[in-house]
């Protein structure tokens, strides 16, 4: 999926729906009719499920950090970073500390966000206290020599007291896109000062992106719900939510940006059954908050949908979907396979 940034609302919205905190206000769905594609090989097929990917990230060959290197930070700071022995890159995606280990330097990390949690990261002490929010104590604590963030974290206020602080802290650009994660592989790369592995990263990621999204194709219509059922939050994702990135990626349309959405909107029926998704496409944790496949056919619409008539349920393992590392490939790969699977 190729698509637009999104705006600063957009931004907000999914950082506090993937915190798990979201109160988002707003207009309704749009409401332009839409009809069933009556296209769908695996309409009877029922439930299926996206697994995070398993292991740890494959690095590249290691190489030396060349030091100390002067960088632009996406707040438009010089920062200058003399030190990437003890590396503390987070962000509310996971993806920052998923590039440091696949440059190669995942010996170096000496902390981790929720959302990072692949094996060799999931001893590292939670760098995040409420949710996706940093203290500049508990930061200073773990020694970092760098910290490499986005604004997806924050809040601003600490990232500015480590500064003063005298820890180099270098913001990466935090648009999630499929165009953007070669992006945020160099920009990482160049903060550590391993450029040349930084480029073949990129450039092995992108050719995965590219073979992945080359290999799925279909006229399906997916939407993305994400749902909080314990916080009463049920939200559809449109142009620019990051969900519409990978059910283009995987030759289907985004159900919520075909009638007119962007971001992510409160979910109504009206609004959903114009939608008419072959697919719902919802994150694991959040199928199990509304009580399963079950639960979601009670919502409002659902069940009035060509996926709730046929339980065309995809969920999708948390902190995959929308991760936006050095696995998107692999991530797209496995989308495909469940959305456009035969039985």
């Amino acid at each position: 999926m190729t698509r637009t940034p999104r705006s600063g609302t957009g931004r907000r919205a999914i950082a506090l729906a993937l915190g798990g905190a979201l109160l988002l206000s707003g207009c309704g769905l749009g409401t332009a009719g839409m009809t069933a594609s009556g296209s769908d090989p695996a309409a009877r097929c029922g439930p299926s499920s996206v697994p995070a990917p398993k292991g740890n990230p494959e690095p590249v060959k290691a190489a030396e950090p060349e030091l100390p290197v002067t960088v632009r930070s996406a707040d438009g700071a010089d920062v200058t970073v003399r030190d990437a022995r003890r590396v503390l890159a987070v962000n509310l995606y996971g993806s920052l500390a998923e590039i440091v280990y696949s440059l190669g330097l995942g010996d170096r990390l000496v902390g981790r966000d929720v959302s990072t949690t692949f094996p060799a990261a999931k001893g590292l002490p939670l760098a995040t206290g409420q949710g996706h929010d940093l203290s500049a104590e508990g930061v200073l604590k773990l020694d970092p020599s760098v910290v490499i963030a986005d604004t997806s974290i924050g809040p601003p206020e600490v990232l500015d007291q480590l500064r003063q602080s005298g820890v180099p802290v270098v913001l990466v650009d935090d648009r999630q896109t499929l165009p953007a994660v070669g992006d945020h592989i160099r920009a990482v790369a160049d903060a550590l000062g391993v450029p040349g592995a930084g480029r073949k990263l990129a450039a092995r990621v992108d050719g995965e992106i590219k073979a992945a999204a080359k290999s799925a194709s279909g006229t399906l219509r997916v939407a993305f719900l994400y749902l909080r059922g314990s916080a009463g939050v049920y939200l559809i994702g449109g142009e620019g939510a990051g969900s519409d990135a990978m059910i283009e990626a995987i030759g289907a349309t985004d159900a919520g940006t075909a009638i007119g959405l962007s971001g992510f909107r409160p979910l109504t029926s009206e609004g959903l059954i114009n939608a008419a998704p072959d697919v719902l496409l919802v994150m694991t944790a959040g199928l199990e908050s509304v009580d399963g496949v079950s639960g979601l056919l009670k919502l409002p619409g659902v069940a009035q949908t060509p996926a709730g008539r046929n339980r065309r349920i995809v969920d999708v393992a948390d902190g995959t979907l929308l991760t936006f590392g050095s696995r998107t490939g692999e991530t797209i790969s496995a989308l495909a396979t469940a959305v456009h699977r035969t039985c």
